[in-house]
């Protein structure tokens, strides 16, 4: 295989309810249909991040494009990965920037160049792995730890849009339709419509919405005003760094959050996929810390590895790389369009909610196939309270504070699982030899 070719396989394999594969691709019609729905997958949170930091959503939207052809290009088309706005920043650039929490925020540039300072650490890191190989990553993080990092990063997120995007009964309502109807789409329809079923769903949902609320009143009217007003075609307002050292020093440990979410990702995309992706765990960590760079060099938000388009390929097992290709080619268009921002926009955040319900499930129970495609044994304790902790930690947001610096959910998670596991694995080892040699 070549670097950017793929062997085609056709359209009836998805009727075969058949796999496709990172070195695969659907027609490329059918793949342009992917790419639109890992679109709309990662654009609720990648519009959202930005929003709460009072960051230009649509330098957002186009960053994630380029970010996701960079990532691209250095893991040479190999690794199946959607780049989006971290939530990980969230809280280091408002203490950085002295952000209120509503409009644009004035202090843009100083947060900027601590996401810059992050993503060249990041990269730094990537090096590191590049260069060492990634043996003592199997020994850090065996199929106990990963299965309940992946699990975690779904299930931090569940909080989103049980709690913030339904703001009354009619709300809540409605992300259940949308979640139902989702569920519907994927066992009841066949071929592509099942392999777009969130799009599919997303879009019969937010109809009954129309008809439930602008029709008979019952919720927040759907406002399309914003569609007619906004221009098709529009340059973003790029906005030039500041190096602010203390900023900086705030915002550069994110890497670490980073790093975690990133070799999370990988690993439940290696276990969906079958594919070992850990030859490029080094060339993955480069490629987002440089898109990461690149993208707080234009005033865009820090990113990662979306975790909504994992989601999205567990759902319709189409791994193929050649649909983030048409994904990032996408957003970069639609960064060019504040007519496109103003549809998403009008998407109501109860749909938007419920459709972040499917996604974070399916990747918290992707974690726990981890566990059973590598049958890990619950019945050894160190298996048994690694896992347990590890998901509390991060369902509940266990947080530590290192001065200005605060490790949150995810990272807490991960790291937590991490050094537990080395230190309850060698405790455990100890403990056997130790029963051996008193042994007659």
């Amino acid at each position: 295989m070549g670097m950017f070719t793929w062997t085609e396989r056709p359209a009836a394999v998805l009727r075969q309810g058949g796999v496709i594969a990172p070195d695969e691709r659907l027609p490329w019609p059918q793949t342009a249909a992917m790419g639109v729905q890992h679109v709309i997958a990662m654009f609720g949170a990648t519009v959202l991040a930005p929003i709460l930091m009072g960051f230009d959503a649509n330098i957002a939207i186009l960053m994630s494009g380029i970010g996701t052809l960079v990532f691209f290009l250095i893991t040479g088309g190999k690794v199946p990965s959607y780049l989006g706005s971290s939530f990980a920043f969230i809280g280091v650039v408002i203490a950085a920037t002295a952000y209120a929490g509503k409009g644009p925020n004035a202090n843009i540039g100083v947060a900027l160049g601590g996401i810059i300072a992050c993503g060249i650490v990041y990269a730094i890191v990537g090096a590191i792995v590049q260069a060492l190989g990634t043996g003592w990553v199997e020994r850090m993080m065996p199929p106990v730890v990963t299965g309940a990092v992946v699990a975690v990063i779904g299930l931090n997120l569940a909080g989103i849009p049980v709690k913030n995007m339904a703001t009354g009964n009619f709300d809540a309502w409605m992300q259940a339709v949308t979640f139902t109807s989702v569920g519907l789409v994927a066992v009841l329809t066949r071929g592509m419509v099942q392999r777009l079923l969130i799009l599919v769903g997303l879009i019969i949902a937010s109809l009954i919405y129309a008809i439930l609320a602008n029709g008979l009143g019952l919720g927040k009217p759907m406002d399309l005003s914003g569609i007619a007003s906004a221009a098709w075609v529009g340059a973003p307002a790029f906005v030039a760094p500041v190096f602010d050292a203390g900023a900086m020093l705030l915002i550069a440990p994110v890497a670490i959050i980073l790093v975690a979410e990133n070799l999370g990702h990988l690993k439940a995309v290696t276990a969906m996929t079958g594919r070992n992706l850990d030859p490029y765990i080094g060339r993955a960590f480069i490629g987002d810390g440089v898109a990461t760079v690149l993208s707080g060099a234009g005033g865009g938000t820090g990113v990662t590895t979306y975790a909504e388009n994992i989601g999205v390929m567990a759902a319709t097992k189409i791994y193929s790389t050649a649909v983030f290709l048409v994904a990032a080619a996408i957003a970069i268009v639609l960064g060019f369009s504040p007519k496109f921002g103003a549809v998403i926009q009008a998407i109501p955040l109860p749909v938007m909610g419920g459709v972040s319900i499917v996604v974070f499930g399916l990747i918290a129970v992707a974690g726990a196939k981890i566990w059973v495609d590598n049958k890990v044994d619950f019945s050894q304790n160190k298996n048994l309270i690694v896992a347990a902790i590890t998901l509390v930690l991060g369902t509940g947001d266990f947080t530590l504070k290192f001065g200005g610096f605060a490790l949150g959910g995810i990272g807490t998670a991960t790291f937590g699982a991490i050094l537990l596991y080395a230190l309850l694995n060698r405790s455990s080892e100890s403990a056997q030899e130790s029963s051996q040699a008193s042994r007659p």
